[in-house]
């Protein structure tokens, strides 16, 4: 067979692979996708079946929320993730003799579904690492699955600080902590939008009410003062009474901690009503379906909080931006961490040297000053990296804009 030949053969076989893989393993919450790939996964099926002994394989495992309501910010990482291992692939792979896989398990943002998930992932002795997830009330439950199973898990943007204070030395991620987000907003809070009187919402959530209650405590440090804090459910649709009765609180400014959908119905509820505050939320909110949910004049002039600056302005990131909207033409707000993981935890594999999870972790604790898209990241004992850069946005037009970095 001409190189050609088998270069192609050896593309479809991975192809093939990865279809068989991504619809048994989500055919339950897709199965529009399971229907229209039967056909071509009963054929890959037959042509595997003749091509002799497969490559053994080290697999990537990846979770987040792929159907749902989040589903939006959820496939935007897994394409993250995905362009990582196929860089990796193009240049030799990380192991000689070893193919990668890329193994998405939807977490549907439930807590209970990610531990099963969790399960899943651990009881697979191919998964050498595990990515993931989106939610902080997701990642904190599966994490202890994968400490028992002393199984890497490299975190892209769950910012709940309580999830590394934990003690699982199985534990790494590459975004700033809700410890320093929640400080950040109140300091813009107070030094730009001049908000002396608060109303904090959350939507009870590890990662909503933990970001929630990091603003409250650095507010009360500033002497600012909180006109009340209360939780929505997320799934909720109706705000008008929680709204109403904080307009009759005269806020300066209402902060919302919690994710895009709620977020997007809090903004668009609030300019019904004719609340004169501003409106800062967290990192949960910076998803463009929200500009789109809450129409984009009642989201003009909102502020939110990320984790990190403009991604298209950090330089290590260029050649990153570009692969990315070449092939999706959409960059997603947490498409670069969730390649910034990926990529960490083929390096560690790499630099492992063989396919064995004790020896992965290993050499995942000795990575140090380590040069990824987002900057150089060093881990501390608890596994969360020394870049501590939080993003200020707002919607101007229609669009995010990038407004300042806050140390």
């Amino acid at each position: 067979m001409a190189p050609l030949q088998a270069a192609h053969l050896g593309q479809y076989v991975d192809d093939c692979r990865t279809e068989i893989w991504y619809t048994l393993n989500m055919a339950d919450n897709l199965p529009h996708l399971a229907i229209a790939g039967a056909a071509r996964i009963c054929a890959a099926l037959l042509f595997l079946a003749g091509c002799g002994q497969a490559e053994p394989a080290i697999r990537i495992g990846f979770a987040g929320p792929f159907t749902g309501d989040q589903a939006a910010q959820g496939l935007d990482m897994l394409e993250g993730a995905r362009l990582a291992v196929e860089e990796a692939v193009s240049r030799g792979g990380v192991l000689p003799g070893f193919r990668i896989e890329l193994v998405p398990m939807d977490d549907q943002r439930n807590p209970a579904q990610a531990v099963s998930v969790a399960k899943r992932l651990a009881a697979d002795p191919n998964v050498m690492v595990v990515v993931g997830h989106l939610n902080s009330s997701c990642t904190k439950p599966a994490s202890a699955i994968y400490y028992e199973a002393r199984l890497l898990h490299v975190n892209p943007v769950s910012s709940n600080p309580e999830i590394s204070r934990q003690g699982f030395d199985t534990f790494f991620r590459v975004c700033a902590t809700d410890d320093l987000q929640g400080p950040a907003g109140v300091r813009f809070a107070l030094e730009e939008l001049k908000a002396k009187r608060l109303f904090i919402l959350d939507d009870m959530t590890t990662y909503g009410r933990g970001l929630a209650n990091e603003f409250e405590k650095a507010a009360r440090a500033q002497g600012l003062e909180i006109l009340g804090h209360e939780g929505i459910a997320q799934g909720e649709k109706d705000f008008s009474p929680l709204l109403t009765k904080v307009k009759s609180l005269g806020p300066d400014l209402i902060y919302f901690a919690g994710m895009f959908p709620e977020g997007a119905l809090l903004i668009k509820q609030k300019s019904e009503l004719e609340i004169p505050a501003h409106f800062l939320g967290g990192d949960g909110l910076f998803e463009p379906t929200l500009i789109t949910l809450a129409t984009p004049r009642a989201a003009e002039g909102i502020y939110l909080t990320t984790l990190g600056a403009d991604i298209r302005q950090v330089p290590s990131a260029q050649s990153f931006v570009r692969a990315f909207e070449a092939k999706h033409g959409h960059l997603g707000a947490y498409s670069s961490y969730a390649y910034e993981a990926t990529r960490l935890a083929l390096e560690a594999v790499r630099r492992a040297g063989r396919k064995d999870r004790a020896a992965v972790l290993a050499a995942m604790r000795e990575i140090q000053e380590y040069d990824g898209i987002l900057g150089v990241h060093t881990f501390d004992e608890k596994g969360d990296t020394t870049l501590r850069t939080i993003g200020i946005y707002t919607v101007r037009k229609g669009k995010f804009q990038f407004v300042q970095a806050a140390e």
